[in-house]
């Protein structure tokens, strides 16, 4: 966001307009709330937002860039000052403060005068109350998770108790796990899950050092929020986890009997996401045991160091893994199950080989590939579908577009069933054999019955969501009286074009909009017939596009359109909420077409990116990780490649286990030494996800975890120096590492002599004489 400038057009802001006495009731109600540094608090005008007091410098310096957007509310003495926000700011500032920050939170209060109230509260990892605003015009690229620590000493060993809840799929999880000092385990699941805000008590043992852990916290870019050690409490979640967990209450008292320190974390999580306070929430969550040894772990300096996410300061897409590798072409749900892959590498063998073997499968055919990108685009998110008709203010829309989407999958059992190659059976098996037994009568054949003898589907062409008038009686008369008054629209339509002498298909237009139904013609025709326009009909704008215009007659019709669409609407209300809430039975089916549909698409998209570079991406050979090495031969950095103008140099990487599983990079400066080792460690990730790579033969044996050491820093505060902090980063690094991991160190001991670096990457050698694969620049 910094350096972008987001002063209105025109340098106009909306401005506030209150008398003294409204405007002392409301500094005397904004002086009453509590405080809270991290909240940006906004106020709902009706046609603009107002933020107040350090609200309004934090938002006049971060999205205005000039202090002169503020204005002073009040007298002097005891005003606050004031900045106006229009709704096009509005939505900009939500979507940086809940999307690409990790340090504020965001509150909308609607009221007048002196009385307001919070109708809406947004958090980095809660953002439901804001999902119509965020994801309006964008996409949502990601699931936010909200993580619950509970850290706990027992016997000498410090113990972590970790909760997780995704809201957006529904999702809760456990886990508990011993702990270093440093908290790499912790790291690597708040990085596995896509972590955008962490609950910690605030009041834990005096024997934990937390330090460390808000380390971590803020260097996977998390927000922190600390709670009252009270609100970490286990009581009654048995219970409540019945009512919000779908299918039987015992699994969960069973899952529930296998934690101890978890189970607070997991009380605190509901308690915070109030999530037993909306009924909506009951029977549709799911609950797991999460383990750390399930994916290959990262930690946050891995992330960085491979270009993993999205950057804000990216040039282009391709600067990332996650830009270049997305090429989905779902709305949303395609992108945040290729987010999830990312960091959620796999381990077992078979698993990844499947996901090759689909890929193969679209690279070999080029009729499979383009058949499933023509049908795939066509299908909106059924994630953010479902969870629409979960919502009491739900529509129909949802409904319809929920219908559309999954009225394709016959379409994309058609491309995969005309596949006939080696991989065949494992396509029925993924895919074909689960999208028939959903596309059952049973299952969405009751879904679409329901759908199209409800629903209007003709009328939504016009964009216009109705029950079908054969589904009531009511309904049924008053669409014949529209149809009636719609039949005499149209004729009076023609009766104008012919009064004008205008064609009816390409010059004068009969459009409904914000003035009702209304005509439009060219400004060029405007000129011919300028003289009877003024006379004989009422002009009511003029713009660029054209300019419209009304008459009596036209007028009444409308009125009369309008009147009887009212009454439709009000009639047919009751009738939609009953096929909303009938709908909303089925998200079981919906969920399961989401994910088998997502899944497709991100191998599609792994397919596509492999045979649309430059170069071609080969398949990996992945072996155990207890057998076989690591061998690239003409590897390429796949973002580095993809820069326009760049003619990249291949290099061959040779981990040889036994003999050459230790490698120190030594080279001029500006020779390729950090893109080298980023280089091996995108190829490993990329291959472990499941996709080809940028290789002319690669053979991957799999690695448990990623680890990463780069850039240098400090912490003058705490006594630490740069040297002192890659030591203890380094250390912490070998001790959650394994004889499976993969290290990249760049410059460890960077400012000391080549001997001292040296010196201190043979050290790491040393260390339990561990065999790491190892890759480091000295």
């Amino acid at each position: 966001m910094d350096g972008d400038d987001f002063t209105p057009e025109g340098g106009k802001l909306p401005e506030l307009k209150l008398d003294a006495r409204q405007a002392q009731g409301f500094i005397s109600f904004f002086k009453r709330l509590p405080k809270d540094p991290r909240a940006i608090r906004l106020f709902d005008r009706r046609d603009y937002y107002t933020a107040h007091g350090e609200n309004a410098t934090f938002i006049a310096r971060t999205y205005y860039h000039t202090m002169s957007a503020l204005r002073q509310l009040g007298s002097s003495s005891d005003g606050i000052s004031s900045a106006s926000v229009s709704k096009a700011m509005f939505e900009t500032i939500a979507r940086n403060i809940l999307l690409e920050r990790t340090d504020r939170t965001l509150e909308l209060y609607e009221g007048n005068g002196s009385s307001w109230r919070l109708t809406k509260s947004g958090t980095p990892g809660n953002i439901g109350s804001f999902e119509d605003i965020l994801f309006a015009n964008n996409d949502m690229q990601d699931s936010p998770v909200i993580v619950a620590l509970f850290p706990m000493f027992r016997e000498g060993q410090l113990y972590v108790g970790l909760s997780f809840l995704d809201m957006t799929n529904r999702k809760l999880g456990l886990a508990e796990f011993p702990e270093d000092s440093r908290f790499t385990n912790v790291e690597s699941a708040l990085v596995a899950l896509g972590c955008k805000e962490c609950l910690l008590p605030a009041d834990c043992e005096k024997s934990i050092d937390l330090s460390p852990l808000q380390d971590v916290i803020s260097n996977c870019n998390v927000l922190l929020t600390e709670k009252k050690k009270a609100d970490f409490k286990s009581r009654d979640l048995a219970q409540d986890l019945g009512r919000m967990i779908r299918g039987s209450v015992e699994p969960v008292r069973d899952l529930l009997s296998q934690f101890d320190y978890a189970l607070g974390a997991l009380g605190a999580l509901l308690s915070y996401a109030e999530l037993l306070a909306d009924d909506t929430n009951y029977g549709t969550y799911t609950i797991e045991k999460y383990s750390l040894n399930q994916y290959m772990r990262l930690d946050s300096a891995a992330v960085r160091a491979l270009n993993i996410a999205e950057g804000k300061t990216d040039v282009n897409k391709n600067f990332s893994l996650f830009g270049l590798m997305n090429r989905t072409c779902t709305v949303g749900m395609g992108k945040r199950l290729l987010n999830r892959w990312l960091k959620q590498p796999l381990l077992d063998v078979n698993e990844i080989n499947n996901r090759l073997d689909v890929v193969q499968a679209i690279v070999e055919d080029p009729e499979l590939c383009q058949g499933l990108r023509q049908q795939l685009k066509r299908i909106s998110d059924i994630d953010r579908l479902t969870h629409s008709l979960r919502k009491k203010s739900a529509n129909l829309q949802p409904v319809v577009k929920l219908y559309q989407s999954c009225s394709r999958v016959p379409y994309v059992k058609t491309v995969l069933q005309q596949y006939n190659g080696q991989f065949s059976t494992l396509i029925r098996t993924k895919f074909l054999d689960p999208l028939e037994e959903w596309m059952t009568e049973n299952r969405f054949g009751k879904f679409a019955s329901l759908v199209e003898t409800a629903i209007d589907l003709v009328q939504v062409d016009n964009g216009e969501y109705r029950i079908s008038p054969l589904y009531s009686s009511d309904l049924a008369v008053l669409k014949d009286e529209l149809s009636v008054v719609e039949d005499h629209i149209n004729n009076l339509h023609m009766d104008t074009a012919s009064d004008l002498d205008l064609s009816i298909d390409k010059h004068l237009k009969l459009e409904k909009g914000p003035f009702g139904h209304v005509f439009r013609i060219s400004k060029k025709e405007e000129q011919k017939i300028r003289k009877k326009l003024t006379s004989n009909y009422i002009i009511i704008e003029t713009r660029k596009d054209g300019v419209k215009f009304t008459s009596p007659k036209l007028k009444k019709l409308g009125d009369q359109y309008q009147a009887l669409l009212s009454e439709y609407t009000c009639c047919q209300k009751k009738v939609a909420d009953d096929v909303v809430n009938v709908s909303g039975t089925f998200s079981e089916v919906f969920e399961n077409f989401a994910a088998i549909l997502s899944e497709l698409d991100v191998l599609h998209s792994f397919a596509d990116l492999a045979v649309s570079c430059p170069v071609p991406y080969v398949r990996p050979d992945i072996t155990a990780s207890d057998e076989g090495d690591i061998i690239l031969q003409g590897s390429r950095h796949p973002c580095l490649e993809a820069q326009d103008g760049v003619n990249f140099i291949p290099n061959d990487c040779t981990l040889v286990r036994g003999k050459s599983w230790f490698q120190i990079i030594t080279g001029p400066n500006m020779g390729g030494k950090s893109t080298f080792i980023r280089q091996v460690g995108v190829n490993v990730l990329m291959a472990q996800v499941g996709s080809f790579v940028p290789c002319d033969q690669a053979s991957v044996s799999v690695r448990d975890c990623i680890f990463a050491r780069v850039g240098a820093g400090d912490c003058q505060l705490r006594g630490v120096s740069t040297f002192m902090q890659e030591m203890l980063e380094t250390a912490s690094i070998i001790k959650g590492a394994t004889d499976k991991s993969l290290i990249i160190i760049d410059e460890l001991g960077r400012g000391t002599s080549t001997y001292d670096g040296f010196g201190d990457d043979w050290g790491v050698a040393l260390y339990g004489a561990l065999p790491l694969s190892f890759l480091s620049i000295i």
